[in-house]
């Protein structure tokens, strides 16, 4: 257990961006989720705009640090080539 004050702080904080870091990552993974089910439906259209709704949120989520910034790159890409390889 904490036992300074400054520690005490910190495990509040910690609580707090546990928090948001998870609401993060579920939204994250739901936008994430769009894109594989249009692709799965085969649905060039539907899986394009879920992709363009989903990169900004991958990206704004690599820039907070819930994510590394090239595991995004590497999400982004992969679901890029994946909708491109949908004719």
């Amino acid at each position: 257990m904490a036992n300074t004050t400054s520690a005490k702080k910190a495990a509040r904080k910690m609580l707090r961006r546990t928090e948001v870091n998870k609401s993060r990552r579920s939204r994250l993974k739901a936008y994430v989720r769009r894109v594989e089910e249009a692709l799965a439906s085969g649905d060039k259209a539907a899986a394009t705009s879920a992709l363009s709704m989903a990169e900004p949120i991958l990206m704004r989520t690599a820039q907070k640090g819930v994510i590394h910034k090239k595991s995004a790159s590497r999400k982004v890409s992969r679901l890029a080539a994946r909708v491109r390889a949908l004719a």
